[in-house]
């Protein structure tokens, strides 16, 4: 994140100038940077829009996934509520995960764990129907004997891409990481949520955006880059990435985008966020999910900046 603003701040000045200034879009992970940007240099912006990613300045690792668990556990009854027939299906297929060696084609192990994983794009507005869509057509109807289908195989993989985005997963615990080692947070904090665990009574719930150790044994794409993963996990040197004193001075016109039913950014710690933050005006709203930009930019974007222009 700092990188990437001192990369920013190069282009700018190469662009406009040293007095030029310029307007910022952050979605998701682009907002964090923005309120970093927000901290170390907030004269170089005219004004910042912001979509589903204004972060927690100071919040611990531990209670950002405590929030998201609990959101992923309304996502979870949400989706049951809606295809109540999955229920019996994703324990079909978790059984059969449980009792039989099943590989995907990039060579990866499948397990339970790894079907979980499916659960990462329930913040998506399509999310739901991509998850159903899959698990229905799992099984090859037919045969004697239960044979997962190839094309259910090729979409789990798609599902979580880490052959193309590795990095993804090794730094995704250093963005809410601050002055402090993650030590595996989203693997730590899973142990207070039982619902989540594959030997419960109940449906078998999804997990979110979070990365787990496990994950670096069974994904293919991953077990080179193990031991870099771990060495991250007990780094402590993160550097601090917001001034609380500093955005406490803002001046900058802020307008936010928080999606309430936000299952990778809580929407608690955003609205804690803009309390901190003067000049920061939010539309706060759950006609969106974490993709509303993608869903319907043009209309989020016209909002954004009638509000930190004064316009309507």
């Amino acid at each position: 994140m700092d990188s990437i603003v001192t990369d920013c701040e190069l282009l700018r000045v190469a662009l406009q100038g040293e007095k030029g200034k310029w307007t910022l879009l952050g979605q998701s992970f682009g907002g964090f940077c923005s309120m970093h940007y927000l901290s170390v240099a907030p004269d170089s912006l005219r004004e910042v829009l912001i979509t589903g990613g204004v972060p927690g300045l100071d919040t611990d690792i531990d209670d950002f996934y405590r929030l998201t668990y609990h959101r992923m556990q309304e996502k979870n009854a949400a989706y049951y509520a809606r295809y109540p027939q999955d229920v019996e299906r994703v324990k079909a297929l978790a059984k059969h995960l449980s009792t039989n060696e099943v590989f995907l084609p990039g060579g990866s192990r499948f397990s339970v764990r790894f079907l979980q994983q499916l659960g990462a794009g329930f913040g998506m507005s399509d999310g739901f129907k991509a998850a159903h869509y899959a698990i229905e057509s799992a099984f090859i109807d037919g045969g004697v004997h239960p044979v997962m289908h190839y094309g259910f195989l090729r979409a789990i993989e798609d599902f979580t891409h880490f052959d193309t985005g590795p990095l993804y997963a090794l730094l995704h615990e250093g963005c809410y990481t601050q002055a402090s080692a993650s030590n595996w947070s989203a693997a730590r904090v899973y142990d207070e949520f039982p619902a989540f665990d594959p030997e419960s009574a109940g449906p078998l719930y999804f997990t979110a955006e979070m990365i787990f150790p496990w994950m670096f044994e069974e994904h293919k794409a991953l077990q080179s880059v193990a031991e870099a993963a771990d060495l991250l996990a007990q780094k402590s040197d993160w550097p601090t990435l917001y001034n609380p004193e500093r955005l406490a001075e803002n001046t900058a016109p802020i307008a936010a985008a928080i999606y309430h039913d936000d299952a990778y950014v809580p929407c608690e710690l955003s609205i804690e966020t803009a309390k901190r933050v003067p000049n920061l005006r939010t539309c706060i709203t759950n006609e969106y999910e974490h993709n509303g930009l993608r869903a319907d930019g043009a209309r989020i974007v016209k909002r954004l900046l009638g509000m930190v222009r004064g316009v309507h």
